[in-house]
């Protein structure tokens, strides 16, 4: 099967990989070394269209689909997975979910500083004890005439610590379990909200991530997104447009290491022969391409999928969790291929291998993708047993 992505994507993706190449491959190792994020950066894709492509136009977004934000996404993971990934939770966990869930005042009030890049936004689910079993949060909300009280903590949040505009989980009616969450518009400077540590990870430097707190937050009710308790339904609809569209990341990175390991096989010399001409290397060479065509076509699948339908998980969750598997199998097989020039810091290689190790991590964890799956495929009486 193969998709023909619409010229004005293909326009859009041209455009992507120009500016990636020009603005952000310059900060790349920077942002990995001292866990920089480049905010400037940051700015410039907002002006350029690329922090908003689903966003309506009459809120400043590109109003285009998420083969677009898909697109945007690969580039800039060729490049800094890390940034790919602030990228895609601003645009996607924060801004997308708002355009789709939000009201008309509401997205009046947010939607084109977060499409500009004027403000950077992130969204706030998983807690110290609720990372896979998302829906156990702990983080509550007690309703005081105008306002909403939130209490808790949240961890692990991309962009977390310096997020202007998040969307905040939390228990509404904690009696209800899963049907008593809602989810709320908090924003940075918000009495009762700080950010209590920014947090030293493996890869993805340079993509901020943080545990956040709520003490006796004051959140006006009007910021309330959806219907109070009604939080769940926007959760999983969120989390299957975001599984199929951060599939774009892992993406992004088997086709950098394809690239450059075929450009080192034709450059390398050993034994007196370009290392191309040695049968394993081919062999590296093919099985890499045959990972980056799956995951793309899955991808397509999934995104396609999420067009017609936010209530099936399958397709999402079959993308990332095949992407992201390979582009950590892609990484190392590259980082092999170069041998020691692979594991030094001079070359991209091992940063990307690092990154790629997220992926199967975030958005649910594979083991977590792979029940969802199963569950989907065997049908009613096979759900979560509690």
């Amino acid at each position: 099967m193969e998709f023909q992505l619409p010229e004005e994507i293909v326009a859009l993706q041209d455009g992507a990989r120009r500016f990636v190449r020009k603005e952000v491959a310059p900060v790349a190792e920077k942002m990995d070394r001292e866990d920089h994020f480049p905010r400037e950066v940051f700015r410039r894709l907002g002006e350029n269209g690329f922090l908003g492509p689903t966003v309506p136009t009459e809120y400043d977004g590109l109003g285009s689909t998420y083969w677009a934000q898909a697109v945007i996404l690969e580039e800039i993971a060729r490049v800094s997975p890390a940034l790919a990934l602030s990228v895609g939770a601003h645009s996607n966990l924060c801004a997308d979910n708002l355009a789709r869930n939000g009201t008309e005042a509401q997205k009046k009030r947010f939607l084109p500083a977060l499409a500009t890049g004027a403000s950077l936004g992130a969204l706030a689910l998983t807690e110290p004890g609720a990372g896979s079993d998302a829906t156990s949060l702990t983080t509550t909300a007690v309703r005081r005439g105008d306002a909403y009280v939130l209490r808790g903590t949240k961890q692990f949040i991309t962009n977390g610590p310096v997020a202007d505009t998040l969307i905040v989980y939390a228990k509404t009616d904690p009696a209800r379990g899963a049907r008593g969450i809602s989810a709320f518009l908090v924003e940075k400077g918000q009495p009762g909200f700080s950010v209590s540590r920014q947090l030293d990870k493996m890869g993805m430097r340079g993509s901020p991530t943080g545990e956040l707190r709520f003490e006796d937050c004051e959140v006006p009710a009007d910021q309330l997104l959806g219907a109070e308790n009604g939080g769940v339904g926007v959760m999983m609809g969120g989390l299957n447009v975001e599984r199929a569209v951060l599939s774009a990341i892992p993406v992004g990175i088997i086709e950098e290491c394809l690239e450059l390991s075929v450009a080192y096989s034709r450059e390398r010399e050993q034994f007196g022969r370009k290392i191309g001409q040695f049968e394993m290397i081919q062999e590296k060479l093919a099985n890499m391409y045959f990972q980056l065509r799956a995951s793309r076509l899955l991808m397509y699948e999934a995104l396609d999928s999420v067009r017609h339908d936010l209530r099936s998980a399958k397709a999402s969750a079959t993308a990332l969790t095949f992407a992201s598997e390979a582009s950590t199998r892609v990484a190392l097989d590259a980082i092999q291929i170069y041998g020691g020039n692979g594991y030094m810091r001079e070359y991209p290689l091992e940063r990307l291998a690092r990154d790629a190790k997220l992926l199967e991590i975030g958005a649910g964890t594979s083991e977590i993708r792979r029940l969802i799956v199963a569950r989907e495929l065997l049908g009613p009486g096979f759900d979560d047993p509690r």
